[in-house]
C-alpha cells in the first residue's frame, strides 16, 4: 500500500529531482524528506501542501493510494467499510464531504498528534 511516503517519492522521482533538491525548495533538512519518503516521518499539514505545490501534484494525491478492486473501490476503503460498519462509514463521510482539502488536512493532523501523544 502507498503511503505519503512513497508518494512522495514517486512524485519527486517522476520530477526528476533529487532529495536535496526538493528538501530546498520545501525548506526542510535532506534528513527530513528522506524520513518522509521512508515512513519515519510524517509531514505536517504545512509541509504537505508546499510538498505538493512543488511536487505541482493535488495534496490529497500524496496522501492516497490509487488502487481499485474490480468494484471500482480502492480494498481499503471497502475493508474499512466493512470494519467500522457502513453507518459510521456513511457518517462519517457526510461530515468530510463538507470539509476543504486544508481543513481535512488540519484534523488528519490533529488526529495524527492525539494517536502519538504530541502537541503543536
Amino acid at each position: 500500500m502507498n503511503t505519503i511516503g512513497e508518494n512522495i517519492k514517486m512524485y519527486r522521482q517522476q520530477r526528476k529531482m533529487s532529495q536535496e533538491e526538493l528538501a530546498i525548495k520545501v525548506r526542510v533538512g535532506t534528513a527530513t524528506i528522506q524520513k518522509y519518503e521512508s515512513g519515519e516521518q510524517i509531514p505536517d499539514t504545512q509541509t504537505v501542501l508546499k510538498l505538493s505545490t512543488v511536487l505541482d501534484v493535488p495534496a490529497s494525491e500524496l496522501m492516497e493510494k490509487e488502487m481499485y478492486n474490480s468494484s471500482g473501490m480502492d480494498p481499503e476503503i471497502e475493508h474499512l467499510v466493512k470494519e467500522i460498519g457502513v453507518k459510521r462509514a456513511k457518517l462519517i463521510l457526510r461530515k468530510a464531504k463538507e470539509f476543504s482539502e486544508e481543513d481535512f488536512l488540519r484534523v488528519m493532523q490533529m488526529l495524527y498528534e492525539i494517536k502519538h501523544g504530541q502537541s503543536q
